[in-house]
């Protein structure tokens, strides 16, 4: 696949006529394609639009900080597991944005697959042409599973992978495929390939212990139209933080996921017509290096030092990070990975100055993610132009969200913001703040390139239904 973000352009030649649907753009921009808006075309000046152009609230995307994370994690997983590791492979979480073009460019950037929640997202994958998806989930749609039937047939570089964590999980994913005519009526199309998920008590999805989920793999090694293609599972839904304590319980969840590898090899039940060896995948965007540590030993898809094994790090939050969570509990924070930007900030402007101490902006929950902290102000651009002056987090805290509008409590140097100013935000959960917005000015920088106003070089389109 072609790189899409030639130019930092992103999707900006393929968005049609801008109107009301695009609420990232200024009304000024409605009647003009996207390429032409970005490119100036018809603008009273002629040049291209910069970030005072853009209405307020707005969800920007750093161009500069995707560029930085593709690559940081690309070189991260070359290199997984330092001198005796070989690497892993990364399949990163489409779910963060929906977003094809990011898809694609982290896919030029060497990423193995894309991995995706649910069936509609597999069909959006499938749609957008992304050769190898990995579904984080059961697939029971009979429907979308005739078009992976379909997708599969085109050729032996295309393979969607499933999960499944229960024999009866088994039974209903092979029975969705029978139904759809899989196999049968799309000839040529190979088997579904099926990760059994290891869990833990009390927690998300997953077999709850490793005797429970070799019981699961030998359903499906037992069921028609079904593979066996590995283990996997997410160590994210056991703990929410960086301690010394939830590590430990990562390392140890992690090694279970080794000892269920180890058992399903001695059984005899993986495939040995995998393409690429069986898959061993965990690491969403928190614990990505303990992966490494504990299992990139393991990877050798070409088999030189035994059976060929795949193992496949999902982290997908890093594409975009953020200034909250992620910021908290990635691997940089303890050293032991890429050093990773942020490429999302809200921008709202200041609406009302109703009481001593307290400022009012135009942005809310309909707007930025709020599941994981809420927004912190970093910078305040006087009238929302020209420079951006740092806001230090003793002068300005958020206090609350309404559905349109951020509570902004000032002390000291802070309290001098005025109604028309536009605050720039730095936001916890990449996942949740994609999903407000269809599409998204992309900018050179955040902080602007060279100068101080940030230019904006492109637009990506999300899909969220």
């Amino acid at each position: 696949m072609s790189s899409p973000v030639s130019g930092g352009r992103f999707d900006a030649d393929a968005v049609g006529v801008l109107g009301p649907w695009a609420k990232a753009v200024p009304v000024s921009a409605w009647g003009a394609t996207g390429a032409d808006w970005v490119d100036g075309v018809g603008a009273v000046d002629g040049a291209p639009p910069v970030l005072s152009d853009l209405p307020t609230p707005v969800l920007t995307l750093d161009a500069s900080a995707v560029a930085h994370n593709t690559a940081a994690m690309a070189a991260w997983a070359r290199g997984a597991g330092g001198p005796a590791g070989r690497g892993v492979d990364l399949a990163p979480h489409g779910k963060t944005s929906m977003a094809p073009a990011l898809w694609r460019a982290q896919l030029a950037a060497g990423a193995w697959a894309v991995t995706v929640a649910t069936p509609w997202q597999l069909a959006v994958a499938l749609d957008a042409g992304v050769p190898r998806v990995l579904v984080a989930g059961p697939l029971l749609d009979a429907r979308v599973h005739a078009l992976a039937a379909q997708a599969l047939a085109g050729g032996s570089d295309r393979q969607v992978l499933v999960w499944a964590d229960g024999a009866d999980v088994v039974a209903a994913t092979a029975a969705a495929r029978a139904g759809s005519g899989a196999g049968t009526a799309v000839e040529g199309s190979p088997p579904l390939d099926v990760l059994v998920e290891l869990g833990a008590p009390g927690r998300r999805t997953g077999a709850r212990s490793v005797e429970a989920a070799l019981g699961v793999a030998r359903a499906v090694a037992a069921a028609p139209g079904l593979r066996l293609a590995g283990a996997t599972g997410y160590e994210g839904a056991l703990v929410h933080d960086a301690s010394a304590a939830s590590l430990g319980v990562v390392r140890s969840w992690l090694r279970e996921l080794r000892t269920l590898h180890a058992r399903m090899r001695e059984e005899g039940l993986l495939s040995e017509r995998l393409p690429g060896g069986a898959v061993l995948s965990a690491g969403g965007s928190a614990y990505f290096d303990l992966v490494a540590e504990e299992l990139a030993d393991l990877h050798d898809p070409l088999g030189e030092s035994g059976p060929p094994t795949r193992v496949v790090v999902r982290a997908g939050a890093s594409v975009a990070h953020d200034d909250g969570f992620y910021a908290s509990v990635t691997p940089a924070s303890r050293g032991t990975g890429p050093a990773l930007r942020a490429g999302l900030h809200g921008w709202a402007r200041v609406i009302s100055r109703p009481e001593p101490g307290l400022a009012l902006l135009d942005a809310g929950k309909r707007d930025l993610p709020f599941d994981e902290g809420l927004p912190v102000a970093q910078a305040v651009r006087r009238g929302g132009r020209g420079p951006a002056r740092p806001l230090a987090p003793e002068e300005v805290t958020t206090t609350a969200l309404n559905d349109q509008h951020t509570f902004l409590r000032l002390t000291g140097g802070a309290d001098h913001l005025a109604v028309g100013d536009v605050v720039r935000l730095g936001l916890s959960h990449p996942c949740t703040a994609f999903d407000r917005w269809g599409l998204l000015p992309v900018l050179d920088s955040a902080d602007g390139a060279g100068g101080d106003e940030p230019r904006v070089v492109g637009l990506l389109r999300t899909v969220f239904g």
